[in-house]
């Protein structure tokens, strides 16, 4: 017999927020970018994050993933031994918190879930995919939370090894967004592959990446920036080469990035670049991250560029101490889908009091005890009507268009998969499609915080401002039983009805749902 557990008052203010949680000890976070794999563990002492340990070796991922998206299996080798060895360094210092995203180079990768369950085995933590924008706004923390706060807007650029992002903000506050189809090791692959060097090379390199730029060049010259500064290791590295080659050189200009070419040239091969800031592992990938650099500086006509220490992982720890802030980017996120698609908010708050409760219920029987189930669905019950604003007729499918395809900062892909599906599915008949494509736990879980959350939507389907009874939920893997009051549901004939067509609609997919009004039979 399936336990009961005893409702809490349904009518739960749904915004009474608990106090923050206590910021671990240790946090880190692990970037697989498209080029190296980067790790970098804080200790979090009087307020500050306290860099304790870095960690970066060259992988370069991008050159790994084939035209039809496979992972060449050594490549996937050299990934996973680093992943390895990640993962015992972060076991060594006993890290509390860990975040590890994936870039350009997975987001493009097909057939990708059994390595990144071997990944998630080698560094002993799940790893999230993010999309470009959200790179973009994590490298904006990254590079603001670690330089002077200074007045006027910044330019951020960042050349990945397969994606490069442009950023303008203020202070901590991203204005303009934009990640671009094109980085080191793409652009090197491309027309460096043999190590041949040549003036002619370097300007077909060029044009394409101005191609690339010419959509958002309007844009970002429109908004402005007062100040631009480089992040990531290629820029870096560009910066330190010009510095080589002109000791007086305060900064990247464009005269240094032309100087920085021209040695390239005379090179002639990329196994003769012979600066000390040119390491072995980035000579293959340097012209094409050269390239980029200098039409950015064309294209943008940027005078000067310094170097900035911070870069996504550093935004991952400072998106991860947000969280225990109360300052998740995530919850902005949903605060502004909201009001962009005129969400009407009490009876967001009406479904999601309840459907916090059903999770309490069911939390145990259902093993839903990994926080996201509770912030699943709560932002599903926050946005599960935005699909209204396109149209009536299906909007629970307009909604989770919307959720999987819009850029939702601070959500991984695989949140705002989860929570497409969640709302895709909370009405009419249950189509549980893409739901065995989530991530672990999830593609087994999602049907439980989909009958959760439809079993709340049909319960405020009136928008009765009066609350619920108390209701007492028990559960099994396969069934969910619901008991009402005495009279209640002779008393609501028309929640009875739909009650029964739920019932209808969920056993055809396999699953049992039973409700019983005191001292009466079950509707199942």
């Amino acid at each position: 017999m399936p336990a009961a557990v005893t409702a809490r008052s349904a009518d739960a203010k749904p915004n009474a927020r608990p106090a923050p949680r206590p910021v671990p000890d240790v946090l880190a976070a692990v970037d697989l970018g498209s080029n190296s794999f980067h790790m970098v563990v804080a200790r979090y002492s009087h307020g500050q994050l306290v860099i304790i340990d870095r960690l970066r070796e060259m992988v370069r991922l991008a050159a790994g993933v084939a035209e039809n998206g496979r992972i060449d299996k050594d490549v996937a080798a050299r990934a996973l031994a680093c992943l390895e060895r990640f993962g015992q360094r972060l076991r060594d210092m006993h890290a509390d918190s860990v975040r590890a995203v994936g870039t350009n180079a997975l987001r493009l990768a097909h057939r990708k879930q059994a390595f990144l369950e071997r990944a998630r085995e080698a560094l002993g933590h799940p790893i999230e995919i993010i999309a470009g924008m959200e790179e973009a706004r994590l490298i904006y923390s990254g590079v603001a939370h670690t330089m002077p706060n200074e007045p006027g807007r910044r330019l951020v650029v960042d050349i990945g090894g397969g994606s490069t992002e442009l950023i303008i903000g203020e202070a901590l506050t991203p204005l303009e967004l934009e990640s671009l189809q094109m980085g080191c090791v793409a652009l090197s692959e491309r027309f460096f592959r043999d190590g041949k060097i040549s003036a002619k090379r370097f300007e077909r390199a060029r044009l394409a990446a101005r191609l690339e730029l010419e959509p958002v060049q309007a844009a970002f010259r429109r908004r402005g920036w007062d100040t631009s500064t480089g992040s990531s290791g290629t820029v870096r590295a560009i910066g330190d080469a010009i510095r080589v080659l002109d000791p007086q050189a305060q900064a990247i200009t464009a005269a240094g990035l032309k100087r920085a070419i021209d040695y390239c040239v005379d090179a002639g091969h990329t196994r003769e670049l012979k600066l000390e800031p040119i390491t072995e592992d980035r000579r293959p990938v340097f012209p094409g991250g050269l390239a980029i650099l200098a039409e950015v500086f064309s294209v943008l006509d940027i005078k000067d560029m310094r170097m900035a220490e911070g870069a996504m992982r550093e935004g991952l720890l400072y998106d991860m101490l947000g969280r225990y802030r109360r300052e998740d980017a995530r919850e902005r996120t949903v605060r502004a889908m909201q009001q962009r698609y005129h969400v009407d908010i009490e009876q967001a708050e009406r479904v999601e009091s309840t459907v916090r409760n059903f999770l309490e219920q069911t939390r145990d029987a259902w093993h839903l005890e990994e926080p996201l189930a509770h912030l699943a669905l709560k932002w599903a019950a926050r946005l599960h009507e935005i699909g209204l604003d396109v149209s009536h007729s299906g909007y629970h499918r307009h909604g989770a268009y919307l959720l999987e395809n819009a850029d939702m900062p601070g959500f991984p892909r695989e949140e705002q998969r989860l929570l497409a599906r969640l709302v895709g599915a909370h009405r009419r008949k249950l189509s549980l499609e893409g739901v065995e494509e989530l991530v672990p736990p999830w593609d087994r879980s999602a049907l439980h915080l989909i009958v959760l959350l439809r079993l709340a939507v049909l319960l405020h389907r009136g928008r009765s401002t009066t609350a619920l009874p108390s209701l007492d939920l028990s559960a099994t893997p396969r069934s969910l039983e619901v008991r009402f009051p005495a009279r209640w549901l002779k008393d609501h004939p028309l929640t009875s009805a739909d009650l029964q067509q739920e019932v209808d609609y969920l056993r055809a997919s396999g699953f049992r749902l039973r409700v019983f009004s005191a001292r009466s039979a079950a509707i199942s």
